[in-house]
């Protein structure tokens, strides 16, 4: 028998390298992200969890936002630079947070062509002015929708 037959490790996991073999040791992260530095690329799976995003989701994403395209290696095994999950956080915050829709996020990445999405509201950005015509109209249905809580207020009330 060999030794590394006695030790109970396998060749494979005596080459792993030891960045991967810390991986493996603690709980759920331990060894991840967090020991990287800013500038390394991240899996699938680290990206996930740091996004609090499922990997479906990531993936589904790639499809619907072209400018979303993790480095790709053999087996399809995807790695994503540190833009990427910037642009991927973003996206999460204006669909979740924000609650654009996947077509509106499309749009305003069109209209920033390369220059990045705008800050989220929650990122200390105040409101937009709103156009004026807008701005009127959503005063004229503020106004209508007080008049009919005002209405069902009446109705319900006891007689």
């Amino acid at each position: 028998m060999t030794d590394q037959a006695l030790s109970g490790r396998s060749m494979r996991d005596s080459e792993q390298p030891a960045s991967q073999a810390s991986d493996q040791s603690g709980g759920r992260g331990a060894g991840r992200a967090g020991g990287k530095s800013a500038d390394a690329f991240r899996t699938i799976s680290e990206v996930s969890e740091e996004l609090d995003v499922p990997q479906h989701v990531l993936r589904f994403w790639e499809t619907k936002f072209s400018q979303v395209r993790p480095l790709k290696r053999g087996g399809g095994r995807r790695y994503y630079r540190p833009s990427d999950i910037e642009l991927l956080r973003r996206i999460r915050d204006l669909l979740y947070r924000e609650g654009y829709t996947i077509k509106g996020v499309q749009k305003l990445l069109r209209e920033s062509k390369g220059e990045g999405l705008p800050a989220a509201a929650s990122e200390g950005r105040e409101t937009a002015e709103l156009p004026a015509t807008l701005r009127r109209e959503l005063t004229d249905l503020r106004k209508e929708l007080a008049g009919l809580r005002d209405l069902l207020q009446k109705a319900s009330a006891p007689r």
